[in-house]
């Protein structure tokens, strides 16, 4: 194991919980399939620290410290029987003490990825960090990936990508072609042409709108469906609740991946409602990508 500060390649926050274990195991499997380092950050809170924070206290005390190192070495440990028959990557381990959302919001902007579990422990007791995964979906940039324990998904199962039709989905569109890909498995690309719950304007012909729905996927998917001719993708139009529809889909999928915003469809009210909705509601991995800095 080594110590290290730089934080490279994908950021896993973990805190010793059986989602922080869920989120290092995940955080494993895409480091092997794309041959990326993982940095194991742990963020202990000073105790006397309030609101809003208090400078951080020179020296953590050493119980604090003892504890940091075991849930490290617990982290380590997930990796290493996560690995499997896998080459391992890179693992650089890091304590930082300090305020947990902050450090994780700095860490996200130099890591490939940033992986957290949608729950743990807080540094009292159970304490749940649910209010640390929905900081990172609405504030850090890049990919943030929220992992949940709640059931085992196939490594069949197909990648599933919500596609609103404006340039904000386009990164989000491409991580998925990209992760269905490396994982051998179809794509499910979905499509809500309106996102409440009654027609957009009386009297428009529902047809109109379900044939506009496709004419978005085509041209969106057009592109990627030539650079990665190996995923099959299948397409699907709804009309609303684009949130109802992307947790529906991931009851038979082993990942969702959703951009950060847009208009209409799947991202105009995505860090509101939407993509909350998803990373709390989907029993698998979500990924929230979020424009660069």
């Amino acid at each position: 194991m080594s110590q290290n500060t730089t934080r490279t390649g994908i950021v896993v926050g973990v805190d010793g919980s059986a989602e922080s274990d869920a989120a290092v195991a995940w955080a494993t499997h895409e480091a092997t399939i794309r041959q990326l380092p993982i940095s194991l950050l742990h963020v202990v809170t000073p105790l006397e620290a309030g609101w809003p924070p208090d400078p951080v206290p020179e020296g953590m005390p050493n119980w604090q410290a003892e504890a940091a190192r075991k849930v490290l070495a617990q982290a380590r440990n997930v990796v290493d029987a996560a690995l499997g028959d896998a080459a391992p990557p890179d693992v650089h381990t890091e304590v930082a003490y300090a305020q947990v959302v902050p450090t994780l919001l700095t860490a996200a902007e130099s890591g490939w990825m940033t992986v957290v579990g949608s729950t743990g422990l807080g540094m009292i007791g159970r304490l749940l960090l649910g209010s640390v995964s929905a900081s990172l979906i609405h504030h850090a940039h890049g990919r943030i990936a929220v992992i949940r324990t709640v059931r085992d998904v196939s490594s069949t199962a197909p990648v599933v990508v919500g596609i609103d039709g404006s340039p904000a989905s386009e990164a989000a569109t491409a991580l998925a072609f990209d992760e269905a890909s490396r994982r051998g498995v179809p794509l499910v690309a979905m499509h809500a042409w309106s996102d409440i719950g009654v027609m957009p304007i009386l009297n428009m012909d529902r047809r109109d709108y379900e044939v506009q729905g496709h004419e978005v996927l085509a041209e969106r998917l057009a592109g990627y469906q030539e650079q990665y001719p190996d995923v099959s993708v299948e397409r699907r139009v709804v009309r609303d609740q684009p949130a109802h529809w992307l947790v529906r889909a991931a009851e038979q999928a082993q990942l969702v991946v959703v951009g950060s915003r847009g208009r209409g469809g799947f991202a105009s009210q995505l860090l509101g409602s939407v993509s909350s909705a998803v990373v709390q509601a989907a029993g698998i991995p979500v990924i929230v990508v979020r424009p660069p800095k």
